[in-house]
């Protein structure tokens, strides 16, 4: 079963259940996915899919946060629940330390030699840790190497 095949599943089992948070986040899923559907090549890959719910996901969390801020503890809940629900489909993250490995190992084969050489880094990283770790915790570990060399 395809990642669409399961988003479907999972909004008819929401609906049954009269969930309508959970819904809500489901369907936003799938709307995007249609979207990329349609603007696309009309196939959306298992990976191209996993994109979409990360940046769903991180968006979230980012208003999420925004609300907490803000004292909108309110809003706060809605989002941190639908990111909660998104976050159910998000591919399993590497670690920081896993991350670490991969970013000394780039460094390593890159010849990189101080923050100038960022670029070279992450873009041997960027492609390789597509969809398995955040790029912002990437690009701060690379940087934190760099001015340690």
């Amino acid at each position: 079963m395809g990642f669409i095949d399961t988003i479907n599943v999972d909004i008819k089992k929401a609906m049954l259940a009269r969930e309508k948070g959970k819904l809500q986040a489901l369907r936003d899923i799938k709307s995007k996915l249609l979207l990329e559907a349609t603007s696309g090549s009309g196939e959306v890959t298992d990976e191209v899919a996993m994109k979409i719910v990360m940046k769903l996901y991180k968006q979230r969390i980012e208003t999420y946060e925004l609300y907490k801020k803000e004292g909108r503890d309110d809003l706060a809940a809605d989002e941190k629940f639908e990111a909660d629900v998104i976050g159910v489909y998000m591919p399993k993250m590497m670690s920081e330390e896993e991350i670490k490995t991969e970013v000394d190992a780039a460094i390593a084969t890159t010849g990189a030699s101080g923050p100038q050489d960022m670029g070279k880094v992450m873009g041997m990283l960027s492609g390789k840790l597509a969809g398995k770790a955040d790029g912002k915790v990437i690009a701060d570990l690379v940087k934190a190497a760099l001015l340690n060399n």
